[in-house]
């Protein structure tokens, strides 16, 4: 419980960030044939609690569900910032492929998922290690930046 404190923390701390509300109450549970193919996957609530971390059954410890590195980007589609970020996203997922997993969440979409972690701003980025604890970044950053982190971050090259 005290380190899923920590982590729902850390993620309401950093509320200073690009965009905020909600534009939109429509819920899809199901990934798109376009977004199974781009290399950026969209997760919903049921993917999240398979592909990264099911709160629902573990809710005191934070246990990593994934088989390699990932970054989670919550967005939504009428955020600027996000937009940016998109792309740089898609070429990032597109270098470290096999080497990390990129996913996207559209808060809009999956709102319970994002409470859930105390994303109040967009875009928030979730940066997840394979053996500690995530690390949380808001707004958008440079394909410099965001390379940065996943070497330091989530592959450990300094």
């Amino acid at each position: 419980m005290k380190t899923l404190k920590i982590v729902l923390g850390a993620l309401a701390i950093f509320t200073a960030a690009a965009c905020t509300g909600s534009q939109s109450n429509k819920k899809n549970n199901q990934l798109t044939k376009e977004d199974q193919n781009m290399e950026v996957m969209s997760l919903n609530k049921a993917d999240f609690l398979k592909k990264v971390y099911n709160y629902e059954t573990s809710p005191k410890e934070w246990k990593f569900e994934g088989s390699r590195p990932a970054i989670i980007d919550f967005y939504a589609t009428w955020c600027g910032p996000c937009k940016m970020m998109s792309p740089i996203l898609d070429e990032v997922s597109k270098e470290y492929s096999g080497q990390i997993d990129v996913y996207k969440i559209d808060v809009d979409q999956e709102e319970e998922l994002a409470a859930a972690f105390g994303i109040r701003s967009i875009p928030t980025l979730l940066f997840i290690p394979m053996n500690e604890q995530p690390r949380v970044l808001q707004g958008a950053m440079a394909k410099d930046q965001l390379k940065k982190t996943i070497n330091e971050v989530l592959l450990q090259k300094k």
